[in-house]
């Protein structure tokens, strides 16, 4: 802030009476490898290493760490690393730290702990012993060939596919690597390996499919083991670039790790068997056509058993795949999360049900059914929405299942899933026994939570946040999970500041980028999602993705090796977008067999023409202003300093040509005057600074004038509107903006049955999708008050600075930041009294924001002023502190 007083105050001066004196000394926890925990098959020998501070006494920083590596947990227990101890290492770094002992190897599995030294010389104990193992990163060490089961159903088989393996004694560690083309679960002895479902995650076939590495140490025996994967097809269907065969495919490789050896003791090849299983799919995998499952109830019974009268294995086939990389997954497996009960189950007729799960889910459906004559089919059919008469609408979703006649019967998905809130069963006789959803998302953790006194507020962000589970599953964001399951770059950007803020999505992200790295086409040209399994529409804010959600990345957890992994996809991109700005600006790029349209914002409300094309290139060339000042940063963290030159002089030769072909100087309106055209400028830089005040007086007579204070904006606005709010601290115009309660608007969308959001505002074809988050870091920067302060990564330097809105007396914010969780309270008491509780996290760099001219208090009644013309940034050492103030009427 450039007016802001800093009062620099000693480390303990500022202590909340439940936060003072006394306490033990520091403690290491959750210690991560690659932001992951424990995770096996890494794709680095260089690993980073992140943990965090716990501790009961204020003020405490980290002064040093000492970091073991050892090849076996013993070794540690001992105090002995025969890989990498530094000693102690004088350092406040306690994030993605790099490894810089002894090579390693791939395959092998390594341990490690850590503790720090705190600013009182105090030493903690050791963190707790973790490990990582590294995957297979090289094309020899894969013995295993790719197999398949051939069948005519083809990639609408669910086959499986086994073999065994013998172990004299039970020694080591048991490690499985398995690279599926489509999806898979592993069985050992009939059991299933690990939690993980709909595994793995997404990638470009063509160029990249992901490893997983499973430890199946504790599912072996002594003698004879039998190894099962059961597949399916998944994104590897015919005709998706990539796919060569007309079927999932699998190769495989089980390994004994003990201290530095490994050694192969099974691989696939042509030896495997294999055998159709209980499951089959409909549906090609395309828009509107993803289908479902169809499940034999029958077969079902004895698909975990290997040896059944009239159920024979037969010989694989050994397919040739193209040369492609094979990398180890870096994100979090698929995992039910969650399970709803059905709200309702209601008859449509003497055979027919209509279930209402409650609210809107992304997943599978379990169904109990009563006992029924052998032979049956019952289909499940299933939708988002009903229409306005009630009416169920047609999504082209739908399951069949085969009745075994042999009592009581299950149904399950596994490996296809759905997007929906209604199904309706046909052809049962009887109501059904129980319904369940079993929401599906990759397994990410939670890393904020938010409460206000408004329960409108509330209510819009749980939707928000609820909406975004729905829609991760596979290791990316897609547009929607029922249509067309697509990472949209658009949809993407628009969500990012939201969906980050709100969960620990690194590992998602680095998955979802790899997947945009290895989409660039010669050219430079990028599709409009990644993976790009065949074209799809959007414009510049979806092909962008990968410099504006890179950056931002980096800006929440601190991943500058992403940063120089994506750097030169990036400046390959920029180079295309150069070929098409002919005069300085971006003009209209021609379609391509994998990319289409050419939008600026994107649905829009009625009332607002998004296709004007003075807008289209008003937002297109903000855009690319905004991805060139990320790039000068980008260029900064990289020591990259000529191109960090270059970078700031396009951008801002292109924000002085924006301003002088878009802006109307009689009316201080950009573009078509709409609020995406006056915010994007202001937002980008655009505006120059004696025209700020008449720019955004225009904005606010646009919203709240012309709009009747609505959003009348889409997909690319309402974000661009989101942070111009933060930023200029337009809090409470936002908030009435959110509390309106007829179209468009959140609460319209609420009224109307809403759970999730949706792709119009007027509830059109999609009520599960990405168009409409960005307003999701609003509750968090604004009303929450927590925000990073200017560019530093990682919330390694944070404001609390909760922004006083209109109809709103308290709000409860978190952030589980890479250092830890930084929690935010406060609440206007009688007398306009304003009370903050903080809680800071050792690591973190805090300053609360006062009002200029007040006097505040700290909990144990001293008195200081914050004097000067700008607000007062206050230093809050890490602890637990409280403060307060009378709020300025002029607030």
């Amino acid at each position: 802030m450039k007016n802001a007083l800093l009062t620099t105050l000693s480390l303990f001066a500022i202590l909340s009476l439940s936060g003072c004196g006394g306490g033990s000394g520091p403690a290491v926890v959750d210690p991560l490898c690659e932001n992951l925990e424990n995770p096996l098959g890494i794709d680095h020998l260089r690993p980073r290493f992140s943990w965090k501070i716990r501790s009961t006494k204020n003020g405490t920083e980290q002064k040093a760490w000492q970091i073991m590596v050892a090849s076996s947990p013993s070794l540690l227990e001992n105090g002995q690393a025969d890989l990498w101890n530094p000693g102690e290492t004088g350092s406040a770094e306690q994030i993605l730290v790099p490894y810089e002992g002894e090579g390693l190897e791939q395959g092998l599995v390594y341990y490690w702990k850590v503790r720090i030294r705190d600013q009182e010389g105090n030493l903690s104990g050791w963190g707790p012993v973790s490990e990582f193992s590294v995957g297979l990163l090289e094309p020899e060490a894969w013995k295993g060939e790719y197999i398949g089961f051939p069948t005519e159903a083809g990639y609408l088989e669910a086959p499986q596919v086994k073999s065994s393996f013998r172990l004299e004694k039970l020694t080591g560690r048991l490690l499985l690597h398995v690279n599926s083309l489509g999806y898979h679960e592993l069985y050992v002895n009939n059991q299933k390996a690990g939690e993980g479902v709909l595994s793995p995650a997404v990638s470009q076939f063509d160029k990249r499919s992901l490893a997983i590495t499973y430890d199946v140490t504790s599912l072996a025996r002594e003698g004879e083991n039998e190894l099962m994967l059961w597949l399916g097809s998944g994104w590897y269907t015919e005709g998706l670039p990539g796919v060569v065969h007309n079927g999932p495919l699998v190769k495989a490789q089980l390994e004994r790790v003990e201290g530095r050896t490994r050694e192969v003791l099974l691989h696939t090849d042509s030896t495997w068997t294999g055998r159709i299983s209980g499951y089959t799919r409909h549906g090609d995998w395309r828009p509107h056509r993803f289908g479902g499952e169809i499940v034999d109830g029958g077969l079902v019974q004895t698909d975990l058993q290997a040896d059944v009268p009239g159920r024979n294995w037969s010989p694989v086939t050994v397919a040739e795949v193209p040369s492609h990389a094979v990398t180890p997954q870096m994100t979090e497996v698929n995992r039910i999360t969650e399970t709803l009960e059905a709200a309702e189950i209601r008859e449509l007729s003497k055979d027919t049900f209509l279930v209402d799960m409650g609210k809107s889910v992304t997943g599978w459906t379990e169904v109990r059914f009563p006992a029924l004559p052998e032979g049956e089919e019952i289909v499940l059919e299933y939708t988002d929405h009903l229409d306005d008469k009630g009416q169920f609408v047609n999504q082209r979703q739908s399951d069949r299942y085969r009745t075994a006649g042999s009592g009581e019967e299950k149904f399950i998905n596994k490996f296809n899933y759905h997007g929906y809130r209604y199904i309706r069963i046909a052809n049962l006789p009887q109501p059904p026994l129980s319904v369940k959803a079993h929401l599906i998302h990759t397994d990410y953790r939670t890393a904020s939570g938010f409460r206000c006194s408004d329960e409108s507020l509330n209510a819009i962000h749980d939707m928000t946040r609820y909406t975004l589970r729905c829609l991760s599953l596979g290791g990316d964001l897609v547009d929607c999970p029922q249509i067309e399951r697509l990472g949209y770059g658009g949809d993407g950007n628009a969500s990012t500041e939201s969906a980050q803020l709100m969960f620990d999505l690194n590992p998602l992200y680095r998955n979802w980028l790899n997947a945009w790295a290895d989409c660039v086409r010669e050219d430079g040209g990028l599709p409009h999602t990644a993976p790009n399994p065949y074209k799809a529409g959007g414009g510049p804010y979806w092909c962008g993705f990968v410099i504006t959600a890179t950056w931002r990345t980096y800006l929440h957890y601190g991943d500058a090796r992403l940063l120089d992994d994506l750097y030169p996809v990036m400046q390959k991109w920029l180079g295309f977008v150069e070929l098409h700005s002919p005069n300085g600006l971006l003009e209209k790029w021609p379609d391509t067999d994998y990319r289409g349209w050419y939008l600026g914002d994107w649905a829009t409300p009625k009332g607002v023409d998004q296709t004007l094309p003075e807008s289209v290139d008003l937002v297109n060339n903000c855009f690319v202003a905004e991805c060139l000042d990320n790039m000068e940063k980008i260029a900064g963290v990289l020591g990259r300093v000529n191109e960090e030159g270059y970078y700031r002089q396009k951008r801002d030769s292109l924000r002085s040509l924006i301003h002088a072909t878009f802006y109307h100087p009689d009316q201080y309106t950009y573009g078509s005057a709409s609020q995406i055209d006056l915010a994007y400028p202001l937002l980008a830089g655009v505006v120059p600074d004696s025209l700020k005040e008449r720019v955004t007086e225009s904005l606010r007579k646009e919203i709240e004038v012309n709009r009747n204070g609505h959003f009348a904006t889409g997909l690319v606005g309402i974000p661009v509107l989101t942070e111009w709010a933060v930023e200029n601290r337009a809090s409470s115009l936002f908030a009435s903006m959110l509390r309106k309660e007829d179209y468009p608007g959140y609460l319209y969308m609420i009224a109307n049955g809403a759970t999730t959001t949706w792709e119009h505002w007027n509830g059109d074809r999609s009520r599960i999708h990405n168009c409409y988050n960005g307003i999701g870091a609003w509750f968090y920067q604004a009303v929450g008050g927590i925000r990073r302060e200017g560019d530093g990564p990682a919330f390694r330097q944070v404001l609390l600075d909760p922004q006083v809105t209109e109809g709103v007396t308290s709000a409860e914010t978190w952030k589980e930041t890479p250092y830890g969780k930084v929690l935010l309270k406060w609440k206007i008491k009688k007398g306009n009294k304003m009370v903050m509780e903080m809680e800071i996290p050792p690591g973190v760099e805090a300053w609360a924001v006062i009002p200029p001219g007040v006097d505040f208090y700290y909990a144990d009644g001293k008195k200081e002023y914050a004097g000067g013309t700008g607000s007062a940034r206050i230093r809050v050492p890490s602890g637990k502190q409280t403060i307060s103030w009378t709020i300025p009427q002029q607030l």
